[in-house]
């Protein structure tokens, strides 16, 4: 399913940040930081099973549930 990433990522972005564009700021940061550039996803990017799992581990971590 192209996108799961995409969607993923927004999900965290959106929950932990509710609107506050210097908590989207420090969120993204965070991602980055745990190697994964949120702005090379797209919603028509392929989804690595791999990096799926990633994501879903940052979320875990920033205590977002997915």
């Amino acid at each position: 399913m192209a996108g799961e990433i995409k969607r993923l990522l927004d999900k965290i972005i959106d929950e932990r940040s509710k609107g506050n564009s210097a908590i989207i700021a420090t969120t993204k940061t965070k991602i980055i930081l745990k190697g994964i550039n949120v702005d090379s996803y797209t919603s028509a990017s392929q989804d690595d099973p791999a990096v799926v799992a990633k994501v879903k581990q940052i979320a875990v971590e920033l205590g977002v549930r997915t």
